[in-house]
């Protein structure tokens, strides 16, 4: 089979071409620029153009015969190439149904993370186990990694760690060896209409599952906030199906160094952090990992800066947020982050939503802009520690004005 990747050069796409190419599948594909994988498949030998992606690098390979398109989640609809891999009719999909077809051809065993909360970095806690212990494992995890690539496929492995996004229900494709349900609340109102729906698809998912793994006990772990040792358990249970020789103490103790992952709590600067949290639960549990963070380090306060994400999933959660802030001393609460909205919904304002919390006067609205900034270094000046909690733009604009 031949198939051409859009994106390929990529750790979310980069291990699956080479998992094809082992396969004994004919790839090729396009990227704008040389992403981290790139050199891996130069190695390889796939062929890859990188550059414009106009659509006649694709034109020339369909002359060749294309069986299959797959492109990142990242293309726009309007993207030249994926608009003429639909006009050719040839087979198009994300990434979700080639990772389920290698898995089974490569006969790898899939250890796949799933959860409303957690995921991320419980996966990422399964891979870095994993490779300090010398397990055979392939994985793709769906942030940037301190530690290791955000994605890795050699010969030899025996597992594929893979966190499972519930999102337009990618996760239904896959028959997982082992299953890791880290949480479930209802959420991407957007996809399930219902709280019955989004509940539903993960029944269907555990039993899609040959094994699978919701409860631990972590009472062992040191890592900061309950929710991170949870995850760490969880994430633990899991090596043990994997390598039951080792035993739970090793790897106790190798999970308790773990060093973190990008945007799930990850430290800026001295007493600055920030989080991929929208959602009350993970609100909650963010601010419990602060809390216990602040006390390690013998900083002050917790200070919140806040940006929801997406209007419609504010109008179905803005009664949980009632007591998620509820340990935080300060927050700054930002305008939503509007993507993939319905229109016909108003728009709930920070004062709409601030006035639902049981301590709503520690809450005050905010803009990104250089005051909010000031505030921020003020706080860190005066030891207290700052988390800024986003699945927006907010991250980037916050690293930019610390030069990161």
């Amino acid at each position: 089979m031949k198939i051409y990747i859009s994106g390929i050069s990529g750790t979310g796409m980069g291990p699956l071409a080479l998992m094809a190419k082992k396969a004994g599948h004919t790839v090729y594909g396009s990227d704008l620029l040389k992403g981290a994988i790139y050199p891996e498949l130069e190695s390889a030998g796939i062929e890859v153009k990188i550059g414009e992606q106009d659509g006649e690098f694709l034109r020339e390979k369909l002359a060749d015969g294309v069986d299959w398109f797959v492109y990142t989640s990242a293309l726009p609809a309007e993207h030249p190439e994926l608009k003429m891999a639909r006009k050719a009719g040839i087979k198009v999909t994300k990434r979700d149904e080639l990772t389920a077809f290698l898995v089974e051809a490569l006969g790898l065993k899939m250890v796949a993370v799933a959860g409303t909360h957690g995921k991320t970095t419980t996966t990422a806690m399964i891979v870095w186990a994993s490779l300090k212990l010398g397990l055979p494992v392939s994985y793709i995890v769906g942030t940037t990694l301190g530690f290791a690539k955000s994605g890795s496929y050699k010969e030899g492995d025996k597992y594929f760690v893979y966190e499972a996004d519930e999102y337009d229900r990618n996760f239904l494709k896959f028959y997982p060896w082992l299953s890791v349900i880290t949480s479930v609340s209802y959420d991407h109102p957007d996809i399930y209409t219902t709280k019955e729906d989004y509940e539903g698809a993960f029944r269907q998912f555990e039993a899609q599952s040959e094994k699978v793994i919701k409860e631990c006990d972590f009472d062992d772990f040191k890592l900061a906030g309950e929710v991170r040792r949870k995850d760490a358990g969880l994430a633990s249970v899991a090596i043990c199906e994997m390598a039951p020789e080792i035993g739970l103490s090793g790897i106790v103790t190798t999970m308790n160094e773990f060093p973190g992952v990008g945007r799930r709590f990850e430290r800026l600067t001295d007493g600055v952090y920030t989080d991929y949290a929208h959602h009350p639960e993970e609100i909650a549990a963010t601010i419990d990992v602060a809390r216990d963070e602040a006390k390690m380090r013998g900083l002050k306060r917790v200070v919140v800066v806040y940006q929801p994400h997406q209007n419609t999933r504010q109008h179905e959660v803005k009664d949980s947020y009632r007591d998620a802030f509820i340990y935080a001393d300060k927050v700054y609460w930002l305008p939503t982050y509007l993507t993939r909205e319905d229109p016909n919904l108003e728009i709930l304002t920070p004062e709409d939503l601030i006035s639902g919390l049981v301590n709503c006067e520690v809450a005050e609205v905010a803009k990104l802009d250089d005051e909010l900034f000031d505030k921020i270094i003020k706080h860190r000046d005066n030891d207290d520690l700052v988390v800024l909690m986003t699945a927006g733009p907010a991250d980037g604009w916050l690293r930019k004005k610390l030069g990161i």
